[in-house]
């Protein structure tokens, strides 16, 4: 969406407040032992006394109210009965609404003790969103975004999953336009502001490839390499970027 109001901008505004507080509580409660559905009741209570729903679960039917993907799956991971274990890489993805406003970001959290390699992933998909951060700008275009992104992720020796992307946000979970991790040269949508989208770099260890679990939920890496993912929700101006999504 394109913000048309000082009003949509303070909605807004409280979404991604409420989304960066939660995705906070559920780091610090990230913890070798813990089941991926104790961490997905804590965050359906969190949202419920902050006033706001979980989307896909309101909008795809996802059944959880976060998405927790563990090592090798990238996204979309359903929680359950896995318990996290010592040195797992774990990604949380929450999607949340209030009064017809959305916001997305998700954060990847190392188990300890983790291994030098693990920790060294997950910090480059927090730099490759800052690159990709740093081209988030009016006059800009999308490709721009996910060139700067790829860059990055490839002079650290990963790969990104050219299959997932960032989007457009707001009054849905996924709008136009696509936000690509690559330079595609068919993402041209040109940035304006007011323009509302996520910056998610979604990376991997191995080659960069992605298939569909079983479940018909999760999206893991191909060759079972680790994943990591970081994503905010941000605002497009002529200068700085405004992220709605830090708690």
């Amino acid at each position: 969406m394109s913000i048309g109001s000082l009003a949509d901008l303070e909605a807004l505004i409280r979404i991604g407040r409420i989304v960066g507080r939660v995705l906070r509580e559920l780091e610090e409660r990230v913890r070798a032992g813990v089941t991926t559905g104790e961490l997905d009741r804590i965050a359906a209570r969190a949202l419920a006394r902050l006033g706001a729903r979980p989307t896909p679960k309101q909008t795809y039917g996802f059944p959880g109210a976060v998405c927790i993907s563990l090592n090798e799956e990238a996204v979309h991971g359903v929680p359950g009965k896995r318990a996290i274990r010592p040195g797992d890489l774990v990604k949380i993805d929450l999607t949340a609404d209030l009064d017809g406003f959305v916001a997305d970001a998700a954060r990847t959290v190392a188990v300890p003790p983790a291994a030098p390699e693990t920790l060294r992933l997950a910090a480059c998909a927090r730099a490759a969103f800052e690159e990709g951060l740093r081209n988030a700008v009016a006059g800009r275009r999308a490709r721009d975004i996910g060139r700067a992104v790829e860059a990055e992720v490839r002079r650290q020796g990963f790969s990104v999953l050219r299959e997932l992307c960032g989007h457009g946000v707001g009054r849905a979970i996924h709008e136009l336009p696509q936000i690509p991790n690559f330079d595609d040269p068919g993402s041209s949508s040109l940035l304006e502001a007011g323009l509302v989208i996520t910056v998610e770099p979604i990376i991997a260890a191995g080659r960069g490839a992605s298939v569909q679990g079983p479940d018909g939920w999760a999206i893991s890496t191909a060759d079972g390499s680790l994943s990591a993912h970081h994503e905010e929700t941000l605002v497009i101006t002529d200068g700085e970027p405004v992220i709605l999504t830090h708690a």
